[in-house]
């Protein structure tokens, strides 16, 4: 068999394996308000999070044609694919890694510092300008823009409920959680799923397969699928985390967090293109309906450690990639 094949195929099936491990690594992102507020049971809201995944991998392309072309251009031939290969791996390690600390760090971000690292590491051209502007950029305004967004409507919601009595209230907004925990996970899948079907394109430009940025209906059936089962299949740690270790939620907390996450998920994808963290996002918008409370009532310590891998998951996937890498070329050239 052709080796160009061998590793093309290779680099496709650790790029659904590195969904899988997305789905199951940022399943909490959608579900963990649901579940801690008891608007839904875990298994009702895996199931739900899984087919909303599905749905929204498949509306739409523009995520993956900006990390399909924009992060990296590797070399066609084995060389370039060694890169994505390298930088997926990275990326798994990272997720790894968070997943087993119960740290939600960012999936989009380990898989577009894996691929920088690999880059860096390979002397492959690396589009600063775009991980400037639809990366970085992003990732410092987007969880500031979530939790002043989910601060400013939970206070609303306050206002405006104000005269009712608690008891119904809480049940009303129990109900609605259903549909705004529905539109988060239809979110993740938007962002997330794209991911991963931009990385598979960049293999098969890579190995002469393929051109331009369109994606194949194939690779989108096929990571839609790989997230779907990811998320399925669980993120019990990180999921405990979101839902009870940064503040006790209610489900009025809950439905304005996840409306504000899904918001701003759709925002991103539909008119910037820019591959945003959902778990950024959803965890500052937590925070935002935490501090009307009270500031006390965020468990502030929780939050630095999460800020902490936020910061670190760029660099430190970057530099898994770069090992990666090093370790791979010899074996492949």
């Amino acid at each position: 068999m052709d080796p160009i094949a061998v590793v093309v195929v290779t680099v496709v099936v650790v790029a659904l394996g590195f969904d899988f491990t997305n789905g199951f690594h940022d399943a909490a992102n959608a579900i963990a308000t649901s579940v801690s507020t008891r608007a839904l049971t875990p298994r009702v809201a895996l199931v739900m999070a899984a087919v909303m995944n599905l749905v929204g991998a498949l509306l739409g392309t523009g995520v993956a044609q900006t990390i399909g072309s924009g992060i990296i251009t590797p070399e066609t031939g084995m060389s370039g694919l060694v890169v994505v290969l390298a930088g997926l791996l990275g990326a798994i390690a990272w997720n790894l890694a968070t997943w087993w600390l119960g740290l939600p760090s960012s999936s989009s971000h380990a898989l577009i510092g894996g691929l920088t690292g690999a880059g860096l590491a390979s002397s492959t051209v690396v589009h600063w300008d775009v991980i400037l502007t639809k990366v970085v950029l992003p990732m410092l305004v987007s969880p500031v823009v979530g939790f002043s967004l989910a601060f400013g409507v939970m206070l609303a919601v306050i206002w405006l409920f104000r005269g009712t009595s608690y008891h119904r209230t809480t049940r009303g907004f129990r109900y609605a959680q259903t549909v705004s925990a529905a539109a988060m996970a239809l979110g993740h899948g938007l962002q997330d799923a794209q991911k991963t079907m931009g990385v598979i394109v960049l293999a098969l430009v890579a190995a002469g397969w393929w051109e331009g940025t369109e994606i194949p209906l194939w690779v989108k059936l096929a990571a839609a699928s790989a997230i779907s089962f990811g998320t399925y299949s669980g993120g019990w740690r990180i999921m405990r985390t979101l839902g009870r270790r940064i503040i006790e939620l209610d489900p009025p907390r809950g439905f304005v967090a996840e409306t504000v996450a899904a918001s701003v998920l759709y925002t991103t994808a539909f008119v910037w293109h820019a591959p945003i963290s959902t778990t950024h996002t959803i965890t500052s918008a937590i925070l935002g309906v935490g501090a009307t409370r009270r500031l006390s009532a965020v468990r502030w310590g929780v939050a630095g450690n999460i800020v902490g891998a936020w910061v670190l998951t760029l660099p430190a996937a970057g530099a898994m990639g770069a090992v990666m890498f090093l370790v791979l070329h010899p074996l492949f050239t």
